[in-house]
């Protein structure tokens, strides 16, 4: 096998990937590798994600190495649930992955500033913003593994069975949160958060055990939301903090000489493939669009009630890790320097402390 991967490693591979694709779950390309890494996500098989970006990215690796590092897919959550994926890569069940933060709460306290209300429309400037963060301050939140590249998603809406055009439209209303700022979001204007896997949020909306979804819209149509969810709001709730992230071993395992190689391709595996980027966004709205889901754009002096709501979230949040030593308050500033340096609007950013 050669780069230090045991062929008892390779076999568990194989075999696990063999069951994974007979349930149509992913890709396996690792006939002459000398490495073969084992890349794990709960994005669907059949989603923009791994269609546009992780087979992508994984393809180009292999094609700059020259065959020299393979990979076998595991979509679908195939090795765990979507919150288990940071473990799934830390022990070594997979080589890298797709892990949410916001998804164990407490546990990456400062990166779930990645995931303040914000209007980013690509996860290629998303994964900029969150690599610089990554340099600047949250490095210290991940000890032992590679971060390959960390992001804050891009904008969710909210998607709902009946229309929403105000804060008294969404109060008492059920509303599914990805978890983190955004479920103090939902219950700030008055609704109620309600978590479940994305896999749930169908048959819910169906049943009217939810009224509404906060999502970003690629997991609209990679889940089909929009047969169930044909209204959409358009005013911006951020995302989750997430990336992509390799276990440490692993690392090491990688020849010196394809190192810089692997660091090309997937530092910002969004401009690599040009996958979800924000051209790609345009096109999934008309997709929306089409799929007869109404889009209503608050107007600004409404959406300002509501970010006012936010921004009160952001000090609540920020008071919180004080109180536990961290610097919560300085790091939602460096967000915010970041986000403005690639004209980002970040609408949770208390104005009173911006410097000078």
């Amino acid at each position: 096998m050669g780069g230090g991967f045991s062929r008892r490693d390779f076999l568990k591979g194989s075999l696990v990937g063999g069951v994974v694709l007979g349930a149509g779950f992913g890709h396996h390309h690792f006939a002459h590798a000398q490495a073969n890494l084992r890349f794990s996500t709960w994005h669907v098989p059949v989603g923009y994600e791994v269609k546009t970006v992780w087979v992508p990215m994984l393809e180009e690796l292999k094609k700059r190495s020259k065959d020299r590092l393979g990979y076998t897919m595991f979509a679908g959550g195939a090795l765990g649930k979507g919150p288990e994926h940071y473990d799934i890569v830390a022990k070594g069940l997979s080589d890298l992955g797709y892990f949410t933060a916001t998804w164990t709460p407490g546990r990456f306290p400062l990166t779930d500033v990645l995931s303040l209300a914000a209007w980013v429309d690509g996860k290629d400037i998303a994964t900029e913003i969150g690599n610089a963060m990554y340099k600047r301050v949250l490095h210290q939140e991940f000890p032992g593994v590679k971060m390959v590249e960390m992001n804050g998603c891009i904008q969710a809406f909210l998607w709902t069975k009946k229309p929403v055009r105000s804060l008294e439209d969404i109060k008492g209303k059920k509303i599914r949160s990805p978890g983190g700022h955004q479920t103090q979001y939902i219950k700030a204007l008055g609704a109620e958060p309600i978590f479940m896997p994305l896999g749930d949020v169908y048959l819910a909306m169906e049943t009217g055990t939810v009224d509404g979804i906060v999502t970003c819209p690629p997991l609209v149509i990679s889940f089909k939301l929009h047969e169930v969810a044909k209204f959409g709001l358009v005013t911006t709730f951020g995302c989750v903090s997430e990336g992509v992230i390799m276990n440490g071993e692993s690392w090491k395992r990688i020849p010196g000489d394809l190192k810089p190689v692997f660091d090309e391709v997937c530092t910002n595996p969004f401009h690599t493939t040009g996958g979800l980027n924000r051209e790609v966004y345009k096109t999934m709205m008309k997709e929306i669009t089409d799929k007869k889901v109404e889009l209503y754009n608050l107007p600004s002096n409404e959406a300002e009630r509501w970010y006012d709501r936010f921004r009160e979230v952001t000090r609540k949040w920020v008071e919180e890790l004080e109180a536990k030593k961290l610097p919560a308050k300085e790091v939602v500033r460096m967000y915010n320097e970041e986000c403005e340096k690639r004209g980002v609007k970040v609408v949770a950013f208390p104005p009173e402390w911006r410097k000078g």
